[in-house]
């Protein structure tokens, strides 16, 4: 019995070069082989998003739920996360860019 099923697909150009690249590269045998390891990748995203989501979000709702007074305001939620940066930044040494090409240091809490 076969263990994989044929499919078509159809990927916007600079994808299907990309895929290419991979396999003109000897990074991949073939196509196939890179969209499965696409897939694969894909997958364990999703898991650590549903674990997260499982072990961090809903016990933080459940104990806001339980005591509202847990709950900060969004302005002390972002002093918050930019003392986080900031004190990530010293931790680096340097004004790197952050995800979102967030310049590290330049946010409005920066001193």
């Amino acid at each position: 019995m076969r263990t994989t099923r044929a499919l078509s697909i159809t990927l916007p150009i600079d994808m299907a070069e990309m895929v290419k690249d991979k396999v003109r590269s000897g990074e991949y045998a073939s196509e196939s082989e890179v969209i499965r390891d696409g897939l694969r990748a894909l997958a364990n995203q999703d898991a650590a998003v549903e674990k997260w989501l499982r072990e961090e979000v809903v016990p933080t709702i459940k104990a806001l739920d339980a005591d509202p007074s847990l709950a900060v305001s969004a302005t002390e939620a972002r002093q918050q996360i930019w003392a986080a940066m900031d004190a990530n930044e010293k931790e680096r040494g340097a004004k790197d860019e952050l995800p979102g090409g967030i310049l590290a240091g330049s946010h409005p809490g920066s001193k």
